[in-house]
């Protein structure tokens, strides 16, 4: 039969669930036994709805929520119960006149739209493994000589006084914003900086270096930048390791070394500032996005998006290999050097060719990507997302922005083995020069446009080439500012980046050392690529960029310089793309119109999976209606609902009783990484009922704001 009690939860730092029918005062008591500590709220607006208010205090509202709904006995309140589930009442006079979601404190909207590429960051962590440090980026070296820890924490405070980027963090909007769902950034007036130093023998560095980036940040919370300080002796004189962990959401590496340029600055004025704050900002940036005409870039990645089929990965994928093994879980490095002279020469013979260092190695890798993803002398194409700085647009100061500007994009091009080696390094310069004039919008979005399914990646790697890593020299040779250090008896080393873990099953880095050496770098997902493959993939690709100036010349063909690769073992498997846990997303009705909406219908466990779909009738609203295969739980549901998230489309959370507690914590997750977090909507059982149906459509159409 129909349970006669229906909720809707609103999400957010303090709980509201809207009853509707008769309160069974034992059924409340028995349900708010699972509430930890506190006091929470009833609002009695009639004898059949109120409003239960929940302590802030991360409430498990889905679980309460599947109590009160669920049929069958419920218990009478115990002495201990009675204690446990208090209630505070308040009468109708003593409300205020507001609708039946509100929420004890309502903060007005604030900030202004994050940009698609920090959509594309959150989303990806969103939807991501938990506790894989996906987006989190590291920047260490060694200061020699005294480090004064107040000193240093009083300069990173001046560098935050003066960093809009440092103060903005994603709002924590109230559901009186509007209809906009997507994320907002706001700057906040004050932040201060996280800095932890840890003495000599108290931590090991390699370990400090993990635990640093897998400690999650809110991203509510101001300053996605933290400081940790090693000392690896003791004594004043150090030295001290220096440790920076920042979030791609907010910053990336370019935005991170004008930072710590002004850090020095601070420092070397003993904390205190000089100016005020910079500008541009990120808020400058954000702004210009939002008056951008996306029809030029939709219209030109229309057209260069890789094509279907193109070989994406540095080995044959083998369906039969385990993906997601947690034996396999984490991520691998590797690294190759090519000497100071072995760089120079690249360079050169770049140079000979009209291409640069960083296109000799996109079609190194373009080459192994043909050689090793797949078989065959037929010409095909390859394709691989290519790093951009995000600066090069027609925003005055762009270059000097700290902001997560930085992103990649995807690039594809035809390797025919019988064309000559200068055609390939002309293709890959076009591309790229074709890119860079739209390099401001995100991968994400390319891919929308594409009009490709959302589990059909367009690249399953990434090629960077880092910029030199210290600022332009003096004209004689050496920084002021490293001088200035110097006579505070000072020395620091040039810092050394740590890669961020992206969802791309490997990640090819390249810079140049202090020395003029190319340093390469391979960070692979172990769920995807094996350490063994990862490292031979890098390896290879340093020997063709070794072997490019001895044997290629302008008249060399690509199946001549492929033969650099055919002595060498064949790669071993990859592993495909996971399947999205629980089976994936069942569509059971398409939207009305583009604009209309999702709701995701989340199944109770040992929910029969057929048991929405009579909603499809029942339901006369206009959004899409979709659910989740089993089995069925957090993760499934939230890489179901990404679709709707990266069009910032209104999405609404749907179950029968059982439901809730997977479903609120979907929310707790959506709202935890910037969007509005959705309405939960819980009513009947999964007894296959029409009454059941139709209190549950009713749900579904109050909390959407249907009529009727």
């Amino acid at each position: 039969m129909s349970v006669a009690m229906t909720v809707v939860i609103a999400p957010g730092i303090a709980p509201a669930l809207d009853l509707r029918g008769p309160l069974d005062q034992d059924a409340l008591a028995a349900a708010l036994t699972a509430l930890p500590s506190g006091t929470p709220t009833l609002r009695r607006h009639t004898a059949t709805h109120h409003t239960l208010h929940l302590p802030p205090q991360h409430s498990p509202a889905g679980t309460v929520a599947d109590l009160l709904t669920a049929p069958g006995a419920r218990p009478r309140q115990t002495p201990a119960q009675a204690k446990a589930s208090r209630t505070a009442w308040q009468s109708p006079a003593e409300q205020d006149a507001s609708g039946p979601f509100d929420s004890p404190a309502v903060h007005p909207a604030g900030g202004l739209p994050a940009s698609a590429r920090q959509r594309d960051v959150l989303l990806d962590v969103l939807v991501g493994r938990p506790g894989a440090g996906l987006h989190v980026e590291q920047l260490h070296w060694r200061w020699y000589g005294p480090l004064d820890t107040g000193r240093f924490h009083a300069a990173w405070r001046a560098v935050f006084l003066q960093e809009p980027v440092l103060r903005a963090a994603f709002t924590d909007r109230a559901r009186t914003d509007g209809p906009g769902t997507a994320p907002r950034v706001a700057v906040h007036r004050q932040a201060s900086p996280q800095l932890v130093r840890h003495h000599h023998g108290s931590a090991d560095w390699h370990s400090l270096l993990v635990s640093e980036r897998l400690r999650a940040f809110d991203l509510h919370r101001p300053g996605l930048l933290r400081i940790a300080l090693l000392d690896e002796q003791a004594g004043p004189a150090g030295p001290t390791r220096v440790l920076l962990t920042y979030h791609h959401a907010m910053l990336d590496g370019w935005s991170v070394r004008l930072l710590l340029r002004a850090f020095y600055r601070a420092y070397l004025a003993e904390g205190r500032t000089t100016g005020g704050e910079r500008r541009p900002d990120v808020r400058d940036h954000l702004r210009w996005l939002g008056d951008q005409d996306l029809t030029p870039p939709r219209d030109f990645w229309s057209s260069a998006t890789p094509p279907a089929g193109s070989r994406t990965l540095p080995g044959p994928t083998a369906a039969g290999l385990p993906a997601g093994d947690s034996a396999r879980w984490g991520h691998g490095l590797a690294r190759q050097r090519l000497t100071p002279y072995e760089a120079a020469r690249l360079r050169e013979w770049a140079a000979g060719l009209g291409a640069t260092e960083s296109t000799a190695l996109h079609a190194a890798w373009a080459l192994l990507l043909y050689r090793d993803g797949g078989s065959g002398p037929a010409p095909a194409p390859v394709a691989f997302g290519m790093a951009v700085s995000g600066r090069g647009i027609a925003l005055e100061g762009a270059a000097s922005i700290p902001a997560p500007l930085r992103g990649a994009l995807p690039v594809h091009v035809d390797v025919d083995p019988e064309a000559p080696m200068q055609r390939l390094l002309a293709d890959l310069r076009d591309r790229a020069l074709g890119a860079a004039a739209y390099e401001w919008v995100s991968a994400g979005q390319v891919h929308q446009w594409s009009g490709r399914a959302v589990p059909d990646g367009l690249t399953d790697s990434i090629v960077a080439f880092e910029p030199p890593q210290g600022p332009p020299p003096a004209p004689d040779g050496r920084d002021p500012l490293w001088t200035d250090l110097d006579d505070e008896g000072v020395r620091v080393d040039l810092p050394q980046a740590v890669g961020p873990h992206t969802p791309q099953p490997i990640a090819i880095g390249a810079y140049h050392d202090a020395e003029g050496a190319l340093l390469l770098t391979a960070v692979n997902d172990r769920t995807r690529i094996a350490d063994p493959e990862a490292a031979a993939a890098l390896a290879r690709t340093a020997r063709l960029l070794r072997e490019f100036p001895v044997l290629v010349d302008a008249a060399t063909g690509i199946g001549e310089v492929l033969q650099i690769l055919a002595g060498l073992p064949v790669p071993g498997p990859v592993a495909p793309a996971p399947v999205p846990p629980g089976g994936g997303l069942r569509t059971l009705r398409a939207a009305a119109r583009p604009d209309a909406g999702t709701i995701l219908l989340v199944p109770p466990p040992a929910a029969p999976e057929a048991c929405y779909d009579a909603l499809v009738q029942a339901y006369p609203g206009p959004e899409a209606l979709t659910t989740v295969t089993s089995p069925t739980d957090t993760a499934a549901c939230l890489a179901a609902v990404r679709p709707a998230l990266a069009a910032g489309e209104p999405l609404l959370l749907g179950c029968f009783s059982g439901g809730g507690s997977v479903a609120y914590e979907v929310a707790q997750r959506i709202a935890a990484h910037g969007w509005l977090p959705p309405l939960v909507a819980i009513a009947g059982t999964a007894d296959g009922s029409p009454a059941s149906v139709r209190d549950l459509a009713r749900t579904l159409g109050a909390a959407a704001g249907q009529p009727g």
